[in-house]
């Protein structure tokens, strides 16, 4: 936050299109009001594809990053010097941190930002996962998903095409991945871990399936909370992780990777998002 008369002398924002819905300028925000940061301001660009190589090359010396969402996370990569192994792996970068040299590095925080949600919630190893859906956060889901899963991933798709991408997602991660139709999507409930990765309203219809003590569903969905899934998970006992947890731990990593400072404040962060959402609900 920037305090009276000061000059703001760090600066950073979140980028993409449509962004107005984007949470990322309350969870940076808290995060450099809880570190005192109060020379850093982070803001929000609606920028697509077409207009990216302009904004970076008119960035100044104060920037210190950039969150990226879609249309952009494949988009950047032919614009930055170097990317981390992590963004390779799913060709998909949603952090920039400019460099005292001018280097532009593009990382991915969405996968450890997921294993680090599940972590939270206790889930360090499983012997099996489903993925509901097949779309550019499912392959995210599958990066994740290598780092923890010991055995069959089935992810449940709509099309053969998308059944095709998935199984070529799992061999360049190195995973054993098997899907099937989307109208068999119920027998994910039998997994002890369902991601979610589904637009809103998507898996409203599967929520009469939910069985008898579930296991862990992680609904990558934060607005609207709940979900119908996510409320009949929960109602019969199975453990829920939601979409805010995974956008405030891949916050907490750009963070730390934009300001230096570690460990970023994961719990004001998370309050502020949830102060945000219960704000815009009401």
């Amino acid at each position: 936050m920037q305090t009276a008369g000061a000059e703001v002398r760090r600066r950073a924002a979140v980028l993409g299109s449509p962004i107005a819905h984007s949470l990322s300028p309350v969870l940076h925000s808290a995060a450099y009001a809880e570190l005192g940061l109060d020379d850093w301001e982070y803001g929000r660009f609606e920028v697509d594809e077409a207009a990216l190589p302009g904004f970076l090359d008119g960035l100044g010396a104060e920037w210190a990053g950039l969150s990226l969402t879609m249309p952009l996370k494949r988009a950047v990569i032919p614009l930055l010097d170097e990317i981390s192994e992590t963004a390779a792996s799913v060709e998909a970068v949603n952090t920039v941190v400019f460099h005292a040299d001018g280097r532009r590095k593009g990382d991915n925080t969405d996968i450890p930002g997921m294993v680090a949600a599940l972590h939270e919630r206790g889930i360090e190893q499983v012997e099996s996962a489903a993925i509901l859906g097949a779309g550019a956060t499912a392959s995210s889901a599958l990066a994740a998903l290598a780092r923890i899963c010991t055995g069959e991933i089935v992810a449940y798709v709509r099309s053969e095409a998308r059944a095709v991408e998935m199984k070529q997602w799992g061999e360049r991660l190195d995973v054993e991945v098997r899907t099937a139709p989307w109208d068999d999507a119920a027998a994910a409930f039998d997994a002890p871990l369902v991601i979610a990765t589904t637009p809103a309203g998507t898996t409203d219809e599967l929520a009469k399936s939910v069985p008898e003590r579930p296991g862990t569903l992680f609904d990558v969905l934060y607005e609207p909370w709940p979900t119908e899934l996510a409320a009949r998970w929960s109602m019969f006992g199975g453990a829920v992780v939601s979409g805010l947890d995974l956008l405030v731990h891949q916050a907490v990593l750009q963070v730390e990777q934009m300001t230096g400072r570690s460990p970023a404040p994961l719990h004001a962060m998370r309050q502020a998002g949830e102060r945000a959402l219960a704000a815009h609900s009401s």
